[in-house]
């Protein structure tokens, strides 16, 4: 029987979590500041509104992957380094954290900034989680391969 890695267990759901959260109610929100057809520079507006709904579902893709990398790793052998996979994952989630933290910091300031936007925090609870299951594994000496 197959030991799961529970840190990247938790990893993996949240990451899932955030996928559907993303893709589906950042739309939402996304759909709710779509420029009128009737204000003046709509075309432009419009243009540069589609250019940040691309990019928004290209981290929804972003997530499905990483959700989907988690779960291979947790659930198969379908990757000969599961530790390299997780050591990656841990690292690209980290480099999320802190570019948001540092988007905050340099964009302009309102009341709560880094608790309503608080993103970056559970950008770091998964790398978190993901280099915990690593160790975890290295203390076992990786037993799933």
């Amino acid at each position: 029987m197959r030991k799961i890695n529970t840190p990247v267990l938790l990893a993996n759901i949240l990451t899932g979590l955030a996928f559907f959260a993303h893709t589906f109610g950042g739309d939402m929100e996304l759909n709710s500041i779509q420029p009128s057809i009737g204000i003046d520079n709509w075309a432009e507006k419009q243009q540069i509104w589609t250019m940040v709904r691309c990019g928004w579902h290209w981290i929804s893709f972003d997530l499905l992957f990483a959700s989907i990398a988690l779960a291979l790793v947790n659930f198969s052998n379908f990757f000969d380094h599961k530790k390299g996979v997780l050591q990656l994952l841990s690292f690209y989630f980290f480099g999320y954290a802190l570019v948001w933290l540092f988007v905050l910091l340099i964009s302009n300031s309102f009341p709560g900034n880094f608790l309503k936007l608080g993103q970056w925090m559970l950008l770091a609870t998964i790398s978190g989680l993901i280099y915990y299951g690593i160790k975890r594994e290295d203390e076992k000496t990786m037993i799933y391969s």
